[in-house]
């Protein structure tokens, strides 16, 4: 069976009977087209199933209007809402978005990076994978004056555009609501890879300890993968160790539902014995038993300030241009899993 032929602008020509490049100019919104011919040409288009050859327009034009985005996962509410936030801007000027997912693997990014390249995105923007410790794939992307904008997960490695929440300040008041509301014997979940968000959230947690006259504890800092399933070990581990703790603030809302479901497990009362905070503000958090306390990432306006970085550096001259990074304010969102009153007496949950 033969193939069907790809329709081409001169099969729109010769429905029409025009010229060619009367049909380019129609299909790309030229001014000195009349809006008849562009309805006419619009309406030929898609009768005749034409769909346009984004690389070529890319090399003849230099402009492709497409920007690659790379997220570790999509099934998480933040990076949807990233990108959700960075579409609001994009087509709004017309552009569109190919995203694609690293799954969190450091082979994958790199693969991603060079597929959108040879596609002729554009620009990128990118958050990259907690395996990812080499950036060369970046340099490349830099090398060839594409532009970058890094969002959440960033690296300073690489001078680009970069774009994240206060993660320290975000933890910091975290910590200290915790305090405030009687807990003092805090613990705290994070990545053993030492990222920007884990490492930022850790100083918010350390100095919050510090600034409130608490001490440190090393065996308190629990190190995991973040997902639900490394929080209910996290606790396990925890408790079958003995060691004293009356809350938690997990560096990952889905460790925090672990938590919570093995706290339940063992029977102890949240947030009476033991108080507990997330941070993401997925859309779970506000339908556990008791509601979760998180920190939300303001994920839309960083999906539009990525995206306004990223067409500002396009229309900038690259030698020229001083990368920026923006910092965004996080809101502490308080729910039932943390709010205890302090002066009510308590027991830590491996006190004697």
């Amino acid at each position: 069976m033969n193939k069907r032929k790809k329709a081409t602008i001169h099969d729109i020509a010769s429905k029409l009977g025009i010229t060619a490049s009367t049909v380019s100019r129609a299909l790309n919104n030229h001014p000195r087209i009349s809006d008849a011919t562009k309805k006419l040409v619009t309406k030929a288009a898609k009768d005749i199933n034409y769909q346009p050859n984004n690389i070529a327009a890319a090399l003849r034009n230099g402009k492709s209007r497409l920007i690659g985005i790379i997220v570790p996962t999509v099934n998480r509410n933040f990076f949807s809402s990233v990108v959700r936030g960075i579409e609001e801007i994009a087509n709004q000027l017309n552009y569109k978005v190919i995203i694609s997912q690293s799954y969190e693997n450091f082979e994958q990014e790199v693969q991603i990076v060079d597929t959108l390249l040879s596609a002729r995105v554009d620009g990128i923007i990118m958050s990259i994978s907690k395996n990812t410790e080499n950036f060369e794939h970046l340099d490349r992307v830099k090398e060839k004056n594409i532009p970058l904008v890094l969002f959440d997960r960033i690296t300073d490695s690489v001078e680009v555009n970069q774009v994240v929440i206060d993660d320290y300040m975000g933890a910091y008041k975290t910590v200290e609501h915790l305090i405030a509301n009687g807990y003092k014997r805090i613990a705290h979940f994070t990545n053993p890879r030492k990222i920007n968000i884990y490492s930022e959230r850790m100083r918010g947690y350390i100095d919050a300890l510090k600034a409130h006259g608490m001490e440190y504890d090393q065996n308190l800092v629990i190190e995991s993968n973040m997902q639900l399933e490394d929080g209910q070990q996290c606790v396990k581990t925890m408790l079958d160790q003995g060691l004293e703790f009356d809350a938690i603030f997990s560096s990952s809302d889905y460790a925090a539902m672990g938590a919570l479901q093995a706290l339940k497990e063992r029977g102890i009362a949240i947030p009476a014995q033991v108080g507990l905070a997330g941070f993401g503000n997925e859309p779970f958090t506000s339908f556990t038993t008791p509601s979760l306390t998180s920190v939300d990432q303001v994920s839309i306006p960083m999906g539009n300030v990525a995206a306004e970085l990223f067409f500002e550096l396009l229309k900038a001259d690259p030698k020229k241009y001083v990368p920026q990074k923006t910092v965004l304010k996080p809101d502490l969102i308080i729910r039932e899993s943390s709010t205890r009153t302090p002066s009510k007496p308590n027991s830590t949950p491996n006190s004697k």
